[in-house]
């Protein structure tokens, strides 16, 4: 009867534990499961890493490269040392070169979702408004982004900067602009959803073409060899922002 009782107690266990696995909360989500684009021009391809804790702008993007919206569209604004821009409906097609670009949107605009976290180094993806002059609720365009470029950046001119924006930046923080540059001028105005985590040397490829104001100042700064845009959701990211 002992040995019965033995083997019973033992099933019991058993049966426990497997429940207890099967009911084993899901980890929380990580960094990995962040959402990935490539987004690939003549000048070589760039993946960028999207903000989890950025979902409006996050959602917006993914929806318009999803659908197409961004393949074919201009790289339409170029400056060295401070930023690349895209995005806008306008600019697909044959575009005169003395168009001014910039000013075209889908039918609504985002909500600002500025964080902090998050900062103006060269590489990072964000959204794209007209200056606090016109957009004081400091909203994105439905659909135009900035990469940025930026300048190289020392600590010292992140402490006035800081003044002057009212932002305090932690030690990782000013490594990073340190490390890479970037355009500090800008935090806390635009919303920063995302980042490059690789091709950084397209980008710096793109802030060199030749632009129509580099041949006449009237111009706007757009390349005169167009840079148009396809865009593609990465199915199984590879790489992480770290």
């Amino acid at each position: 009867m002992h040995h019965w009782q033995t083997i019973l107690l033992s099933i019991l266990i058993l049966a426990s534990c497997s429940h207890q696995e099967a009911v084993k909360p899901k980890p929380s989500a990580a960094k990995s499961e962040r959402a990935q684009v490539a987004i690939k021009t003549m000048q070589g391809t760039m993946i960028v890493e999207l903000f989890n804790e950025t979902p409006l702008h996050r959602d917006n993007f993914l929806k318009l490269v999803e659908t197409g919206f961004y393949d074919s569209l201009l790289l339409h604004r170029v400056q060295a040392g401070f930023m690349v821009q895209g995005g806008d409906p306008d600019s697909r097609g044959i575009v005169p070169p003395e168009k001014r670009l910039g000013f075209g949107q889908t039918e609504q605009r985002i909500k600002a979702e500025i964080n902090t976290q998050f900062i103006m180094r060269q590489g990072a993806l964000c959204g794209y408004h007209m200056g606090l002059g016109m957009q004081a609720d400091k909203s994105s365009n439905g659909s135009q982004f900035m990469l940025i470029h930026g300048q190289a950046i020392k600590a010292h001119q992140l402490n006035q900067q800081s003044i002057k924006n009212k932002i305090e930046y932690s030690p990782k923080q000013i490594e990073l602009y340190e490390l890479y540059g970037g355009s500090p001028q800008l935090d806390g105005n635009y919303t920063i959803f995302g980042q490059i985590i690789e091709g950084m040397p397209v980008l710096n490829k793109i802030v060199r073409v030749p632009t129509f104001r580099s041949i006449d100042p009237q111009l706007p700064d757009r390349p005169i060899k167009d840079l148009r845009l396809e865009m593609r959701i990465i199915k199984e990211p590879k790489h992480v922002l770290n």
